[in-house]
């Protein structure tokens, strides 16, 4: 039987808790530093609290140390990752293979530490079964596949190496480049995305120019993609040996994790009840939801199933990079400083709505007051018009309904009493808790009573779901003290029962280094290397002409560098691909994509790979 996890985004320890609460199986967190996402870091202190919560449902907290590492902070970086160990973290994420020899030096100098699981972290930028297997030599239990790869490839690669866990990615917003290899907010604005600092180069807008300098497509974002959403893919995803759907936002708000979570949950929910002798959940309880949760209603760029099965039209969003949310009618007439809208939605004081301009670009307004489908902007967009199709990006009625108490989990449990010699012993879930008192015959029946004291357990992560009363505990006298002595003892074993860190894969590592793809060999800084370690686990493994890091280079060290990989491709999103059918292009290559400033950065296109390469910064 395979087990499920439903993995969680948590910006803080609110969003953590928030997650734990609607039905994650599991949370990624980023520690003070060395997350790849700079502005959501948290204190130790903050990750052993998110445990502590977790770990009665047997649900597991990661800790992301996924940025390069620079030379002078491999001490601090050793001493999170002590930290994070006696905290309880179940695995970290890691890029820097730094970080393997730093674990190795904690291990030498702490025998007695039980240190987290090696988890591969997407920016390892992993791609098939030979980089999953030698990951795994290194001592990973478990990688995080790129985001690009169909069902078809992970099922291939499972296939391969069936004994590592993979994990991938089935919702929020989407990288057009694959994850590690994208140098493009370095390149342009000092800002390393490998350093959890990228300043969203693939959002900007640009014109797409010939060879010729004649003008294809002009300001448009087209580089940004749509949001993924694999909710209708997960039984797809499971049974090609995806084992965590991860969920995509440690920089999004708790709201956005309720509504995310809840909608992922009740689907893996559905999927197991159809199918229990193939799977089952990673961690215990059931929750209960005061809400009804819906995708649409959160942060979003419009949907797409990316790659999942096979290469799809409309995966971009070319006019916008900002959340449009959900389709609510279109513009029917306009009058004064007010507009009626065809179709049977709801509307709301607050609403936030916007629309698509004849210019291709994304205007927003407030809703001021409703009256019925007649609504009063705050202020009347100007190139509003009739038939428009109108999109929510706010709704003020979810909003404030997510700002509530929106669910509950409890982990139920059957509860045994039955005397003892001398006393009294109660059973739960494989623990036990016992009091010593005298056995006194009651007077009147006990059983109301009994029940009564053990089943409150009020806040904690149980529910009673039966009380058995057993070895003739039901007629002796038990005073409703020593019953909630026995209840408040049974609870702390229960809490203090928690999953520790699952053991280190314990491995040989392997002797070579893993043969990668062709831009590896033509661009060494694809690996990386920010400091010595790193540099000398690659000697070890025999890699030759190491160079530094992309961030670590000297300017103009690698001109007319690759600075993005995609597996989008433009050419193919504009329909003129003829490998998938598309017409054949007019234009002449290579083509160009310019910025507004005038920079312009070359297309290549490796139609055999069916990927598309973005380069440096081409000085004209």
């Amino acid at each position: 039987m395979q087990t499920l996890e439903l993995l969680a985004p948590a910006k803080n320890l609110e969003c953590g808790l928030a997650a734990i609460s609607h039905g994650a199986d599991a949370v990624y967190i980023g520690a003070g530093r060395f997350g790849a996402r700079a502005a959501a870091g948290n204190t130790v202190e903050s990750i052993r609290q998110l445990c502590l919560f977790a770990h009665p449902y047997g649900a597991k907290v990661y800790v992301t140390v996924n940025t390069i590492i620079y030379e002078d902070e491999l001490p601090a970086t050793k001493q999170l990752l002590l930290e994070l160990a006696e905290a309880g973290v179940d695995a970290i994420l890691i890029q820097d293979m730094a970080v393997v020899k730093l674990l190795s030096e904690l291990r030498r100098e702490h025998p007695g530490l039980r240190l987290p699981r090696l988890h591969a972290s997407t920016q390892c930028d992993t791609r098939d079964g030979g980089k999953v297997a030698w990951l795994r030599q290194e001592g990973f239990s478990r990688v995080v596949l790129a985001r690009e790869l169909s069902a078809e490839e992970i099922a291939s690669i499972h296939v391969e190496v069936p004994d590592v866990e993979l994990e991938a990615f089935v919702h929020g917003a989407l990288c057009v480049s694959y994850s590690g290899v994208c140098y493009a907010s370095q390149h342009c604005f000092g800002r390393s995305a490998n350093r959890g600092e990228c300043a969203q180069f693939c959002r900007l807008k640009f014109d797409l120019v010939d060879a010729d300098g004649r003008e294809i497509e002009h300001q448009r974002h087209l580089l940004s993609l749509k949001d993924m959403c694999q909710i209708e893919n997960l039984e797809l995803l499971a049974d090609a040996g995806a084992s965590s759907f991860k969920i995509e936002g440690r920089l999004k708000d708790a709201a956005y994790v309720k509504n995310v979570v809840s909608a992922y949950n009740q689907k893996l929910d559905e999927l197991i009840a159809r199918r229990p002798e193939a799977y089952c959940r990673a961690s215990k309880g059931k929750v209960t939801y005061n809400f009804t949760p819906d995708l649409k209603k959160t942060f979003n760029r419009g949907f797409t199933s990316y790659f999942m099965q096979g290469r799809q039209p409309d995966i971009a969003s070319f006019d916008t990079p900002k959340a449009i949310g959900a389709y609510v009618g279109r513009v029917k007439a306009i009058r004064g400083y007010s507009f009626t809208v065809a179709g049977t939605t709801a509307f709301a004081n607050g609403d936030g709505l916007c629309f698509i301009n004849g210019e291709h670009e994304l205007e927003g307004f407030r809703v001021n007051r409703v009256e019925g489908n007649r609504l009063f902007p705050q202020k009347m967009p100007r190139n509003l018009r009739p038939g428009m199709a109108l999109y929510r990006n706010n709704d003020e009625v979810f909003s404030k309904i997510l700002a509530g108490k929106t669910a509950e989990r409890k982990i139920p449990v059957t509860m045994r009493l039955q005397r003892s010699a001398d006393g009294f012993r109660l059973t739960a879930d494989g623990v036990e808790a016992h009091v010593v008192f005298e056995h006194q015959s009651a007077q009147k029946p006990q059983r109301d009573n009994i029940v009564q004291q053990l089943a409150k357990l009020g806040n904690t992560p149980y529910e009673c779901r039966e009380v058995v009363i057993e070895d003739g505990a039901e007629e002796c006298f038990i005073p409703s003290s020593i019953l909630a002595q026995l209840r408040r003892d049974l609870v702390d074993q229960l809490l203090r029962r928690h999953a520790d860190p699952e053991p280190e894969r314990m491995v040989t590592p392997a002797e070579n280094l893993y043969q990668p793809k062709k831009e590896y060999r033509s661009n060494p800084y694809l690996y990386n290397i920010s400091n010595h370690l790193s540099r000398a686990f690659y000697e070890e493994k025999g890699l030759k002409g190491i160079r530094p890091a992309f961030e670590c280079a000297p300017k103009g060290t690698y001109p007319s560098a690759l600075i993005m990989q995609c597996r989008h491709c433009i050419r193919y999103s504009l329909g003129f691909c003829v490998k998938h059918g598309g017409r054949r292009p007019t234009w002449r290559e290579p083509l160009s994509l310019r910025l507004p400033d005038g920079r312009n950065f070359r297309l290549q296109f490796d139609c055999q790979a069916c990927q598309m390469n973005v380069l440096a910064e081409q000085k004209t």
